[in-house]
């Protein structure tokens, strides 16, 4: 398998996973920022295009960039014959039709999710389950400051499953609030305002607090170290090839 991204800090992290797991092995690294330099402990070199993938066998990608890099990838994988596990975020929703069309046309799959931790996609999954006895939701998401997008991926995934489980369309893209105070948010789907914190020293925190007359109930997931989200990453990369098409979330993966 390869990694795009190989030298930023969860593509390092993912290096690091896949050498530990005696079923993968990790064959390719793709970063231009690092091309040419040595980045795994096992003395694998960084690439800087992705024909490093093809040369090199790959039948598994994972990607985590930007979200325009991880577009240009994605197209990549899909017209190779590479399956591809993305955990990038920031997609529009036209580059998310495009994604979905060129995997369910071609042969090789892809699973996108904007979180691989376990523990958040049980969250998510909680709160869908407790969005039609409330009255009122507000979602929270705290990360560390250099995460470029806000809200986050799961954050706006999360009030697009809430306003579905009420019964309401998921809406587009997240917006300001007319008419209220800035400090309210973004409607991140109808009736679900998303509230993002950006402060060093976080990783990925997402809460979601819902409340009715006389009563409040708080749902939270803590990833306090990326190797929170390495279970979900693993078990998307050995699954990615059985799943046809293009897969949004792990939510079929672990059969939730």
């Amino acid at each position: 398998m390869g990694v795009f991204g190989a030298g930023g800090r969860m593509g390092a992290t993912v290096c690091a996973a896949v050498n530990a797991d005696p079923e993968l092995e990790l064959v390719a690294a793709v970063d231009p920022a690092y091309a040419g330099k040595e980045l795994d402990p096992a003395g694998l070199v960084a690439s800087s295009a992705p024909e490093a993938m093809a040369e090199a066998g790959v039948q598994v990608a994972v990607d985590f960039t930007l979200a325009s890099a991880a577009a240009a990838n994605a197209r990549w994988c899909a017209g190779n014959g590479v399956h591809a596990v993305i955990g990038t975020t920031g997609f529009s929703e036209a580059v998310l039709a495009e994604m979905k069309s060129l995997f369910e046309a071609g042969q090789a799959n892809c699973v996108l999710a904007p979180n691989f931790a376990i523990g958040a996609v049980l969250l998510m999954r909680f709160a869908e389950l407790a969005a039609p006895w409330f009255e009122t939701v507000e979602i929270v998401e705290l990360h560390h400051d250099a995460k470029l997008d806000a809200p986050s991926g799961t954050a706006m995934l999360t009030a697009a499953r809430i306003a579905s489980a009420r019964g309401r369309a998921p809406g587009g893209p997240a917006r300001a609030q007319s008419g209220v105070l800035p400090a309210r948010g973004v409607e991140g789907a109808p009736g679900v305002n998303v509230h993002s914190v950006r402060l060093r020293g976080l990783v990925a925190h997402h809460e979601v607090l819902f409340g009715t007359a006389g009563q409040v109930l708080t749902l939270r997931h803590d990833s306090l170290d990326r190797a929170s989200f390495m279970p979900g990453v693993l078990l998307a990369i050995k699954q990615v090839p059985a799943r046809r098409g293009f897969t949004v979330g792990l939510d079929p993966l672990l059969g939730i």
